[in-house]
Parts: structure tokens; C-alpha cells; sequence
């Protein structure tokens, strides 16, 4: 007899859920993006914690009335001290008060551990050495096939609206990764650059698929600069470079050449990026994750680099690498499936 597990997340800017089943397929899923006025760049706390909190039940009802055996919620953004964020607070409440109610396990994950498994769902194989991956929650998603974890340290790349970070991973058990930032930005993240850019063209927030239509549209660009040092990202200056060229151009842009201007600089800093770091943790896996990894052109560029320096690369399907509940879900079921 199957049974079922829920996955709520509540993160920047999209209210999510989804029901697993114990053969680790998604039987259900329910999201919303939360509104931004035009023009605004994003959301106080406070309007986030509103959205969701009129967004979940919504959602909860649209998924269909299973017997549920646990769940797993993302509780603060990443698994270290002092990590917290209100917009999370309200899927943890959700998730305690349905817990007790149903009388069933509660799984409290990292919205970084949702990632990972969300991403590593689909994973027919696990790699025995270090590997990147992009957010813990996408780790456990790939994992649904195979009845264990890996041991060995791995390496994550998570690139979103709110984080940009290489991590270096160790899987501790019981759902919990130890995990050490190694590299990421210093300044803006991957997602707001992409967002800065796109609301001062005049795109809605967020912007990153109204900008990757624009880049999509040609192969010519004048190039932004990229700045690493050390293992580290600078996204400010490539972000107020381009943002002079909006300013200069008197409303007559190429926007699509400084779309894919943008994206190729944003490239070009990840791969500087993991290169540096390669040099220390040598590892022949990459898997990244985040929203602003669902993006074509960074895909395929980070395809072409793995290929290049003989990584294999893993990425979630583009639904997936953005917010979604589907790794919590999956983490609440591969932890109670494989303990029996």
C-alpha cells in the first residue's frame, strides 16, 4: 500500500506544496509566485509572510486528499547557526500544527536542502566522489531511486534571486548536510543582478525568463566585464556597467544584446569561479540548482565547461530548480522509506 508525504515551502517569492508517494513520484504539486508591484524590485518581509500566509491554504486545498504519513518543511534558509528568515515561518507554522494534527513526522529542512533533493530526484546513479550541487533540497530529489546517500563530501552551486554560493556538502544523516561556504558573491546576488537589470528595461519582477527571451533573440553582444578574486564573486560592478548603458542609451537599448551581455557575464564569473576552487577540492561531479539555474543559456554554458574540464554536471528539470516544495516532500519520504 503506497503511502504519502507533503512538502511545504515558503520562500522570497513563491508559496509552494507538493505530495511524493513512496515509490519518490510526485503525485501532486501547487505553487504560486508572490505579486510585485511594476517597477518594484521586491517584497519587505512583512508582505512576504502576508502572501503566504493567504497563499498556502489555497494551494494545500488544490493538491488531492491522500492519507498523508509525514512531512517535511523548510524551517530557515540554510542549515547553520543563526540562519532565519520570517517568509519561512510561516510553512514551519503550517507544518507543526499539521504534524500534530495527523499525528505523523515532521521533517524540518533547510530551503538550501530542498534544493538539493528537489535536483537530485531524478538521479539514476550518485557519484562516490565530491560533487556540486546547487541546494540540499534538489540532493535528496535525485536520490529517490536509490535507497541511500552518498558519504563522500560533495560541492553545491546554488544560484537564485537571493543566493550565490558554492558549498562544500557532507551528508550527516537523518536529512541533515554539514556544509561550509568555500565561494559565492560578495555583494549582489546572481538573481538580483538578472532583476536590476530587467525592471530597468522596464520587464516585470522577477525578470529572468522576460530577460533570457531578450538574449535568446540574438548571438551578438558588447560584453559586461566579470570579476573573481580569490573564489569569489563581484556582481556590483558588472551590474552598474550595465545599468549605465540604460542610462547613456536614451531609451533607444539593444536590449537584447545587453540581455545576453548579462548572462554571458554572469557565465563567465561561474566558471572563474568553480575553476579556482577546483584547484582544491578536485571533484569530477557539478550539480547546480537554484531559479536562476533554469535559465538555457546557463545551462548550456555550464554543459559546455563540464564537458570541457571532464565534469559530469546534473541540474534539475527548469520547473524544478526553482522554488518548489517537491525536495521537501521527497527528503520526509526518503528518510521514513529507508529506515524501514
Amino acid at each position: 500500500m503506497k503511502r504519502y508525504y507533503l512538502g511545504i515551502d515558503t520562500s522570497c517569492y513563491t508559496t509552494s506544496c507538493a505530495i511524493i508517494d513512496s515509490d519518490f513520484q510526485i503525485v501532486g504539486e501547487a505553487r504560486k509566485i508572490l505579486e510585485v508591484k511594476q517597477g518594484e524590485r521586491g517584497l519587505q518581509q512583512s508582505n512576504m509572510v502576508f502572501q503566504h500566509t493567504k497563499a498556502l491554504p489555497k494551494l494545500i486545498s488544490e493538491l488531492p486528499q491522500l492519507p498523508i504519513s509525514g512531512i517535511g518543511v523548510s524551517g530557515f534558509p540554510r542549515r547553520e547557526e543563526n540562519s532565519y528568515m520570517p517568509a519561512f515561518m510561516v510553512g514551519l507554522g503550517y507544518g507543526q500544527s499539521l504534524s500534530h494534527m495527523m499525528n505523523v513526522p515532521l521533517h524540518v529542512f533547510a530551503h538550501q536542502e530542498n534544493h538539493i533533493l528537489a535536483a537530485l530526484r531524478e538521479l539514476k546513479t550518485i557519484p562516490k566522489d565530491p560533487f556540486f550541487a546547487h541546494q540540499e533540497n534538489h540532493i535528496l530529489a535525485a536520490l529517490r531511486e536509490l535507497k541511500t546517500i552518498p558519504k563522500d563530501p560533495f560541492l553545491a552551486l546554488h544560484l537564485s534571486g537571493g543566493t550565490t554560493e558554492l558549498v562544500y556538502c557532507h551528508y550527516k544523516g537523518d536529512g541533515i548536510f554539514e556544509s561550509h561556504i568555500i565561494g559565492g558573491s560578495k555583494d549582489l546576488q546572481g538573481g538580483q543582478y538578472v532583476d536590476r537589470i530587467g525592471v530597468a528595461m522596464g520587464l516585470p519582477f522577477p525578470a529572468g525568463k522576460h530577460l533570457e527571451t531578450l538574449a535568446l533573440q540574438t548571438t551578438e553582444y558588447e560584453p559586461l566585464p566579470s570579476s573573481v578574486k580569490e573564489g569569489w564573486i563581484s556582481f556590483a560592478g558588472p551590474c552598474s556597467a550595465a545599468m549605465r548603458r540604460i542610462t547613456n542609451s536614451m531609451n533607444d537599448i539593444d536590449k537584447s544584446n545587453l540581455a545576453r551581455a548579462v548572462f554571458t557575464s554572469i557565465g563567465n564569473a561561474l566558471e572563474k569561479m568553480i575553476t579556482y576552487h577546483l584547484q582544491n577540492k578536485p571533484v569530477r561531479t557539478l550539480i547546480a540548482v537554484g531559479g536562476v539555474m533554469s535559465n538555457s543559456l546557463l545551462r548550456h554554458r555550464m554543459e559546455h565547461y563540464c564537458r570541457r574540464n571532464h565534469l559530469t554536471l546534473h541540474v534539475a528539470q527548469p520547473q524544478f530548480s526553482v522554488d518548489n516544495a517537491t525536495g521537501n516532500a521527497f527528503g520526509a519520504a526518503f528518510l521514513q522509506e529507508t529506515r524501514g
